[in-house]
């Protein structure tokens, strides 16, 4: 690693280069904002253009810095995905904002604000989560589909004749039963069903109502059981999915976290010098066997003697 990538990687991961990102994508939110106003627009669009502009050059800067932080290997920028999400940002940031891709350029700069979440480990730990949860919510989806499916048609077989504006069609009974899901006014619906259409009507389309009946036992285990199982306990297994998936996240972003700091460069310098005390503690270790064998070399006759201490006195020795 060379002066440059090294003095390039400590300004892209230090704390105020972050802090001044920050600022850049909270102005380009509430530029986007003040676009919304056409009469903000009409006064001040020249400003609000060129302030646009300034922006989307620190951002191209920033990656061209963080790419430089890679040395000789800038590809390297590319294996995270947050830095993949921001280089498609502002590509498409990059279209001209006029023409039949004015949209698509508003949108660009809109998406802008999500950069945010890439700067706020909270945030990041949050979209993690879901990320991670999505498998899992997918079944649970599956499962709530399927309770979904099984009361319309219970529904629309039941209530259809006292109820056509609800239960008519199969599709009217799901979208009544998502009604009845969020918890909207669905004790309305009970009502019908309960007193029948003459009388707790619609209050709009009476003439709809042409086969009054009342269900005073079906109805209220039908809603209130639906109502258990589709708010109490499906929606709480979203929840856990989602709980599940941001211990899971959490976890990787703090490891995420110590092998970054291992591979800092204050680290790497312990790491590199540590590492030369070792091979310098080797180096007279070889230094001392060698100085061994030469003098075993030297003198063959202390081969039988060496390593052992001489236990006789001198006055044995004369």
């Amino acid at each position: 690693m060379n002066a440059l990538t090294r003095q390039l990687r400590l300004i892209t991961e230090s704390q105020p280069f972050n802090q001044f990102i920050i600022a850049v994508i909270i102005l380009a939110g509430i530029l986007v904002g003040l676009e919304t106003y056409p009469g903000i627009v009409e006064r001040y669009g020249t400003i609000l253009y060129t302030l646009d502009a300034i922006v989307l050059g620190i951002f191209i800067v920033e990656i061209i810095l963080k790419m430089g932080a890679q040395g000789r290997r800038p590809w390297r920028y590319f294996k995270d995905p947050w830095n993949v999400f921001d280089f498609t940002i502002v590509v498409l940031a990059l279209i001209p904002a006029a023409g039949q891709y004015a949209l698509v350029a508003r949108l660009a700069r809109l998406f802008r604000v999500l950069r945010l979440v890439r700067f706020i480990p909270r945030l990041r730990i949050l979209v993690m989560a879901l990320l991670k949860s999505v498998p899992s919510m997918l079944y649970v989806s599956m499962l709530l589909g399927l309770m979904f499916y099984m009361y319309a048609v219970a529904g629309t077989f039941l209530f259809a004749k006292n109820d056509p504006v609800h239960f008519g069609t199969l599709q009217e009974s799901l979208l009544t039963l998502f009604r009845v899901v969020t918890l909207e006014d669905w004790t309305d619906v009970l009502y019908t069903q309960l007193y029948g259409c003459d009388v707790f009507g619609y209050g709009f389309k009476e003439e709809l109502c042409t086969s009054p009946q009342t269900f005073p036992i079906v109805a209220p285990l039908y809603f209130i059981s639906f109502v258990l199982m589709g708010t109490m306990i499906v929606l709480n297994l979203f929840i856990g999915v989602i709980i599940s998936g941001m211990d899971e996240a959490t976890a990787e972003t703090h490891r995420e976290e110590v092998l970054k700091k291992m591979e800092g460069p204050i680290n790497l310098q312990r790491e590199l010098a540590r590492l030369d005390e070792s091979l310098t503690e080797v180096q007279e270790q070889l230094e001392r066997v060698q100085q061994w064998a030469e003098q075993l070399e030297s003198d063959p006759g202390r081969q039988a003697t060496d390593g052992r201490v001489d236990r006789r006195s001198p006055d044995r020795d004369t």
